[in-house]
């Protein structure tokens, strides 16, 4: 499978906001964005020329792609996918990639960030319902209890979890930290999601 191995922080240099691919290093003053702003490459400080239409949709489109780490044939799929769901379709997508297993583990603090979270399900640390799952892809729903399993909780890395971290926990899920584990509630809403991400022009970018 194809993987990205250079720096995250270019991704966010790149594209001009926190994607949050550090974990708390990027809420922290050594942030890649707050220390150089600027594009990444040798001509990154030199004066940015105005994008075109389709250079704006294009760069909303590869923010949410970084940002949830899948690649573009999958986030493709969740376009097509969206597109047949109820609603509006940029919406939907983004309810689709919150609903993804490795970023509600990162969503809970069981993991700093998503790539993180990500290893924690491929490594089979992480349960739905009871039943191991290692596919970083699966959707949970309403009702879903995502957890820990018992061997990997004793690990030192989830003692911080069991104590509260502090961290803001989406209101779509209900965390009982003392034993790690969270309940699903709701469905992701756009209201939910944090991201500076403007979706209709993702939209408009495969509407063309």
């Amino acid at each position: 499978m194809a993987r990205y191995t250079d720096s995250v922080c270019r991704l966010c240099r790149r594209e001009g906001c926190k994607l949050f691919l550090k974990g708390d290093k990027c809420y922290g003053p050594k942030c890649a964005i707050a220390l150089r702003p600027t594009p990444p490459g040798e001509h990154g400080q030199a004066r940015q020329r105005k994008q075109s239409e389709y250079g704006l949709q294009l760069r909303e489109k590869q923010k949410a792609k970084r940002a949830y780490g899948v690649l573009e044939s999958q986030f493709h799929r969740y376009f097509e996918e969206a597109e047949r769901m109820q609603g509006i379709t940029g919406e939907n997508l983004l309810v689709l990639l919150e609903r993804r297993l490795d970023n509600v583990v990162y969503r809970l603090g069981f993991g700093a960030s998503r790539a993180q979270a990500r290893q924690l399900v491929l490594h089979g640390h992480i349960r739905v319902n009871d039943k191991k799952v290692n596919v970083p892809s699966f959707m949970v729903k309403p009702g879903d209890v995502v957890s820990v399993c018992e061997k990997s909780a004793a690990a030192d890395k989830f003692k911080a979890m069991r104590e509260g971290t502090g961290k803001v926990i989406p209101k779509w899920m209900t965390i009982d930290a003392p034993n790690l584990k969270a309940t699903i509630d709701a469905m992701p809403k756009r209201e939910d999601i944090d991201l500076t991400i403007q979706e209709s022009l993702i939209v408009e970018l495969y509407s063309r």
